[in-house]
């Protein structure tokens, strides 16, 4: 009995080390980021940063000097959605996530990149189309479960003129790319994402905003996701085979803060 029970016991530690050495170990994995290639897809914002009509201008007060105090201390001003930001669900719905609420597993995620700039190039009213979501799938496959979806359109590209941004005819209707609903329910619905991100200061395209329409942002956030607005540099990463780091801060109930998006690329 005594031999079959020390059997026992050592079958048993056998398997726990073999299941712990098939653990991947965060060092490794940690270094193994490390010799990849960070973009930092965030723009700097300050007091002329682009910004939706309907906000006023941001403040930047310096408080306390080092001459004079002995540190720098600054305040600052401005909406929740202010430069490159997070909206979540809160932000159309009540009832729904709030900032502090969005589960830290949803930010870092596989990026998928969903290039539409040359056809923006050629018409700045491009909606993004199924046709689009497809020409992507047949190069890299199905686009994965819970990754974060961007649309590049190089409007990024823009930035910081505020009239660039918005491209207003001589009527006053803006001229800037956007999703489509057709698109934003099979990744939503279908494929399963978890977040989505844009360059634009708007989910809609520029004509339905100037309209009041915002019937593709009320969308995604009832869905109880979170999206990225104003992100940058998506020329500098590849369509698919990278990560995404979203962070922000944590405001107690909060309707949108000002983000940091990184992506990690081969």
């Amino acid at each position: 009995m005594l031999n079959r029970a020390f059997l026992a016991v050592l079958c048993a530690s056998l398997v726990s080390v073999a299941r712990a050495d098939a653990q991947p170990d965060l060092m490794n994995i940690y270094t193994a980021l490390q010799s990849k290639h960070f973009v930092d897809l965030t723009h700097s914002f300050g007091v002329s940063t682009p910004h939706w009509k309907g906000f006023g201008e941001m403040k930047r007060t310096t408080l306390y000097t080092i001459p004079k105090a002995g540190f720098h201390v600054e305040e600052f001003c401005h909406v929740g959605q202010w430069g490159t930001h997070v909206d979540p669900p809160a932000h159309f719905h009540d009832g729904l996530k709030t900032v502090d609420q969005i589960d830290p597993k949803d930010m870092v995620l596989p990026l998928v990149v969903l290039d539409v700039h040359e056809k923006v190039a050629k018409n700045p009213d491009y909606i993004l189309s199924l046709d689009d979501v497809r020409a992507w799938e047949t190069r890299h496959g199905r686009i994965p479960a819970h990754s974060f979806v961007a649309m590049r359109t190089d409007w990024s590209k823009r930035w910081p003129d505020n009239e660039r941004m918005q491209n207003k005819d001589s009527k006053g209707v803006a001229h800037y790319p956007g999703w489509s609903m057709a698109v934003l329910k099979v990744l939503y619905e279908d494929r399963h994402i978890a977040a989505s991100g844009h360059e634009t200061t708007d989910t809609d395209p520029g004509v339905a905003t100037t309209k009041d329409d915002y019937s593709l942002e009320t969308y995604v956030l009832g869905t109880n996701h979170y999206q990225i607005e104003m992100l940058a540099n998506l020329d500098q990463v590849p369509e698919s085979g990278g990560l995404v780091l979203v962070s922000f801060p944590k405001p107690e109930q909060g309707s949108g803060f000002p983000a940091r998006v990184i992506a990690i690329t081969p």
